[in-house]
């Protein structure tokens, strides 16, 4: 069963866990997990955890590596991250291009500068955590309000550090759906920058319109059709990846995200050239 095809997955959050045990088992290929919110956890979440792992294969995609911080990487969390993915069979690992610890977790995906030196000493903590891990990530272009400093574009310093760390890329349309919106750029051309070599996976995700030019990322809602046009587009270029729907919060019925999902995998049919 673990060895079946990903192609369109459903985010594995606790608020969802009643209704994720009631799936049916062709609703979904896969589900994505934060190895950090289920290392160690035990009593009724675990074994619910434990019965989802065995129906369904996992993906994960980790939130506190802090790849662009200047702490020393949390080699005790490498450790815990690599046998979380070796005893669930997981094939695909992913982390944010981005920071989020500061002396202690900060609880929030902070922007990297766009500079040379920071793409240095990035891929450099990449390739270390690919080392641990004992396999290739793929790093999530991640979505920003401000930057601390820009020497080059968001897309050219994403290209660098993959080719610099030599490791693959998660897609997120719905952050460069908001980050286009907020910083003026086209997010097509951004999109087709993008190497497809190196691209593993996608996210799509709902955001909140503030104001006709910003979006604020928020995950707590439908997605809304730019993504879903964006996403068309991504899977023509990229191909048929596994492709994760985000949902955090204001969870809707279980219906209501199956039919999300249902039309994720339309575009992948209509769309992919496999």
């Amino acid at each position: 069963m673990h060895d079946v095809p990903l192609h369109c997955g459903l985010g594995l959050r606790r608020g969802l866990m009643t209704e994720l045990l009631a799936l049916e088992q062709s609703d979904v290929d896969f589900l994505e997990c934060a190895p950090e919110n289920w290392i160690g956890v035990g009593g009724v979440h675990g074994r619910q955890f434990a019965q989802l792992a065995e129906r369904y294969p996992l993906v994960c995609h980790g939130l506190s590596l802090s790849l662009g911080g200047s702490l020393p990487l949390d080699r005790r969390l490498l450790e815990q991250t690599r046998v979380f993915l070796e005893r669930y069979g997981v094939r695909h690992f992913s982390e944010h291009l981005s920071y989020c610890c500061d002396d202690g977790h900060l609880y929030d995906l902070l922007p990297i500068p766009f500079t040379d030196e920071a793409v240095r000493a990035v891929a450099a903590r990449i390739r270390q955590a690919q080392d641990l891990l004992q396999r290739r990530i793929a790093v999530e272009n991640i979505s920003y309000y401000a930057a601390p400093y820009q020497a080059m574009s968001e897309l050219d310093f994403i290209l660098a550090v993959v080719a610099e760390a030599d490791c693959d890329l998660l897609v997120d349309v719905n952050n460069i759906t908001v980050n286009a919106c907020n910083h003026g750029y086209d997010a097509q051309a951004f999109l087709r920058g993008l190497p497809i070599a190196r691209v593993t996976g996608m996210h799509v995700a709902g955001h909140f319109d503030q104001a006709s030019d910003l979006k604020i990322d928020s995950h707590g809602s439908a997605v809304s059709d730019n993504v879903w046009s964006l996403f068309a587009l991504a899977t023509a270029r990229f191909g048929r990846r596994p492709t994760v729907l985000e949902r955090d919060f204001n969870y809707p019925p279980l219906a209501d995200l199956l039919q999300e999902v249902a039309h994720m995998r339309a575009i992948q049919r209509e769309m992919a050239h496999e």
